[in-house]
């Protein structure tokens, strides 16, 4: 019986990894996926002559919150003043 228990549960364990590893692949594909488009829609912005790089600082800073892009702002000001850039 508690052999029985046992294996059952080992089978159990094995179709729940199973499942997460299938999970995994289909989101790791699914990811693959979106980054081509990402980087088929950068080569779109290229080819009608947008800046890539500026557009990507763009994407960046917009992630931010309003707080932490002030202060990323205010310390690469104080760095440029600092080196005498400005």
């Amino acid at each position: 019986m508690a052999d029985e228990i046992t294996e059952t549960s080992q089978t159990v364990a094995a179709g729940q990894l199973r499942a997460l590893i299938e999970r995994i692949e289909r989101l790791e594909e699914e990811k693959k996926t979106i980054a081509d488009d990402i980087k088929d829609v950068y080569a779109e912005a290229k080819g009608t002559g947008f800046d890539t790089k500026a557009i990507r600082a763009i994407v960046r800073l917009r992630k931010q919150d309003q707080a932490e892009r002030q202060e990323e702002e205010t310390i690469l000001d104080l760095y440029k003043a600092a080196l005498g850039m400005v």
